[in-house]
């Protein structure tokens, strides 16, 4: 048996995991730098120009669109920092009233601290936030510069009578000194490979420690906990309210007029049999139109695909009933808690009827996938390609995703640029089962 042979492409199998897996975290790094450097430095400069507009009115109008686009900048970071380096960093905002006027609107953000702390972690995203994202992306495309010179490159900026260039602190003025050059460079990439996931860890690192509330972790806890229960007991009063009015306007009505044809028959049966005929056959569409809207109750409480075969399949079906081309990519290897499938599943109806209704989009793909790093987490995005526009707060149907998200500590993130295309993407820390 050739076990060296075996041993060998174990090693190179490992070895080829890893540089991809180094070239990703320098490609996520290099990624993250530039959007750390626009998108903080725009929305930091928006932020500023409304609110100074907001004693002439003007920003009373603006400030919470840029504020959304502040806290949907901010959520965005919190799930690249879970996804890409295990960094948790909850939201703590706080949740605006649906009837609120844009006077009470503005002023409920601008007293929120949440918003405050997203105001000041922009110039930190921009600055120190830049650095600690470059620096593991330059540590690992910097020493290409050495190799290239090393390899020729140092003839363009020299004739070898003198320094041409510099690379790091090596004067290059030869094929000797590019040779150096190239070494340092080698050195430069070991570090890099080495050190490029804790200094992407130290970039999440820095972001929580501005965006996440001075409270103290466990006071921020029961903070969360106390809304989150609050906004469950809602919701779960408000759904109950539906039930019953939809029993008592639908199913209860019919089964009550039902009833009294029933009675009615009962007294025609001998003296007008063929009108009795008439109100038997008026009962039995009333018995069916009664049991199709109990089972569509039903469906609204918690449908039976659901139950019977897990989140994928429930969210399959719900794409087959959507208006428009839906493709939908599942990978879930096993079945999730009852609670966090039924929270997941009217999301992504939500996150879909939004789409249908409001962004006038022309496809829509979904995808629905489970990873067991960090304790496990369900992660599903909803791309369209409507026209845009898409935020959080101001009485969206995206504030009661996020609230029904927040029972489970989940995570919800838009990126909905003006002309789209729209992505809602949610995250729900849970195991399988």
């Amino acid at each position: 048996m050739d076990t060296n042979g075996d041993r060998d492409t174990d090693a190179d199998t490992t070895g080829g995991r890893r540089t991809r897996a180094v070239a990703l975290v320098g490609a996520r790094a290099l990624a993250l730098a530039v959007v750390a450097l626009a998108g903080s430095i725009v929305l930091f400069v928006l932020t500023v120009v409304s609110i100074v507009l907001v004693p002439v009115g003007v920003g009373i109008v603006t400030t919470p669109w840029v504020l959304a686009a502040v806290r949907g900048f901010a959520n965005r970071r919190r799930l690249v920092a879970a996804r890409w380096s295990g960094v948790r960093i909850p939201p703590a905002y706080r949740p605006v009233p649906a009837n609120a006027n844009p006077w009470a609107r503005c002023f409920h953000l601008l007293g929120d601290p949440a918003v405050w702390r997203d105001l000041m972690w922009l110039p930190v995203d921009m600055t120190a936030g830049f650095v600690t994202a470059l620096l593991p992306a330059a540590l690992l495309l910097y020493p290409f510069e050495g190799f290239a010179l090393a390899a020729g490159l140092w003839r363009v900026f020299t004739d070898g009578t003198y320094v041409g260039w510099w690379y790091g602190f090596v004067p290059v003025g030869g094929q000797l000194s590019a040779l150096a050059a190239a070494a340092l460079g080698a050195a430069l990439l070991v570090v890099g490979i080495y050190t490029a996931p804790f200094l992407l860890r130290v970039h999440f690192l820095l972001t929580r420690s501005v965006l996440a509330s001075g409270q103290g972790e466990l006071a921020e806890r029961v903070r969360v906990l106390t809304e989150t229960r609050r906004d469950a007991v809602d919701s779960s009063a408000a759904e109950l309210r539906r039930i019953e009015r939809d029993l008592h306007d639908g199913a209860q009505a019919r089964l009550v007029a039902m009833g009294m044809d029933l009675g009615t028959i009962d007294a025609l049966i001998e003296k007008d049999p063929a009108q009795a005929r008439q109100l038997l056959a008026q009962a039995r569409r009333s018995s069916a139109e009664a049991l199709t809207e109990l089972r569509d109750l039903v469906r609204g409480i918690h449908p039976p695909v659901l139950a019977e075969r897990g989140l994928g399949d429930a969210v399959r079906a719900l794409a087959l009933r959507m208006p428009i081309g839906t493709e939908v990519d599942v990978d879930l290897p096993g079945r999730l808690g009852a609670p966090v499938e039924s929270a997941a599943y009217f999301a992504v109806g939500e996150v879909l009827t939004n789409a249908v209704k409001h962004a006038g989009a022309e496809r829509i793909w979904i995808d629905v996938h489970h990873t067991p790093a960090h304790g496990g987490m369900l992660r599903i995005s909803v791309t369209d390609d409507g026209r845009g526009g898409a935020t959080i707060g101001a009485g969206s149907g995206l504030s009661g995703v996020e609230r029904r998200l927040g029972t489970f500590d989940g995570v919800l993130a838009v990126s909905s640029p003006a002309g789209g295309p729209t992505m809602v993407t949610m995250e729900i820390p849970c195991e399988l089962s």
